[in-house]
């Protein structure tokens, strides 16, 4: 029986996930034997057109190239899974996303612009084609992206876990940055799977793998101010790696009409 094909997509990020995915290891070596990579730029394996039954696919819709070429891999793909923050909340660049005209921003970073083909916006892939799963991170969990190919591969349907940093914390033994040291840490509306390691190196939580399945923002940026930041600075602080999150702007007060 032929192996499942599997294809890994890059749209505008850093490649940090395609490396963590490498930096995998034996996981990975054991995840080739059940496989073909059929598209893997970042492992030399450079097919973009070839069809898959599994795409993972990182990073944001920044061009209308872009648009175009995610349809494209949706068609040819039997199951797509968004892997990091750039994919499934537009990543640190959806900070632009309605704050300034596009020829402004582009200006301000660029010296020839006109050079350029942006959209206004950076945007996740599910607001552009179906996905299937939605894995976030910056990078993405590993763990998480093994784990889910594993379900998908004995034909299971993948379920997120539900954790917020907060419980990853409890279970680490370790102590509350909010509460002993206040910290303005995000670990209570955050989702987990980074093992909380910036609490666990005494720093406070900025939500790069997203909002958790609740996400009480007027809460947490009250709690923010009372640390002694000012109402615009606790809303910010909302907006960073995954700025483009729905909950996230909500809670930011930037996206009042928007559903979860």
């Amino acid at each position: 029986m032929e192996k499942p094909r599997v294809a890994v997509h890059k749209f505008a990020s850093c490649d940090g996930c395609q490396l963590a995915l490498l930096n995998a290891g034996e996981a990975l070596l054991a995840l080739a034997t059940r496989v073909r990579f059929v598209h893997f730029a970042e492992a030399g394996i450079v097919d973009p057109e070839a069809e898959a039954d599994i795409a993972l696919v990182e990073g944001s819709i920044t061009t209308a190239h872009d648009a175009t070429r995610i349809c494209d891999v949706r068609a040819r793909s039997r199951y797509l899974v968004s892997l990091g923050a750039c994919a499934t909340a537009g990543g640190i660049q959806a900070l632009r996303n309605g704050r300034m005209r596009q020829g402004d921003w582009l200006a301000a970073v660029y010296a020839r612009p006109e050079m350029l083909d942006a959209l206004d916006t950076s945007t996740p892939i599910a607001e552009h084609v179906k996905v299937d799963l939605e894995l976030p991170g910056c990078p993405v969990s590993p763990r998480q992206v093994m784990a889910a190919l594993a379900d998908l591969l004995l034909g299971v349907r993948p379920r997120r876990e539900p954790d917020s940093v907060c419980l990853e914390c409890k279970r680490a033994g370790q102590i509350c940055v909010l509460v002993a040291k206040g910290e303005p840490c995000l670990g209570p509306v955050t989702h987990g799977g980074c093992g909380a390691l910036c609490p666990a190196h005494q720093r406070a939580c900025y939500g790069c793998f997203g909002p958790a399945e609740q996400v009480n923002g007027a809460a947490l940026v009250a709690r923010f101010q009372e640390l002694g930041l000012r109402a615009e600075e606790a809303r910010q602080r909302f907006l960073f790696i995954a700025a483009g999150a729905q909950a996230f702007r909500r809670a930011a007060g930037e996206d009042h009409d928007a559903t979860p």
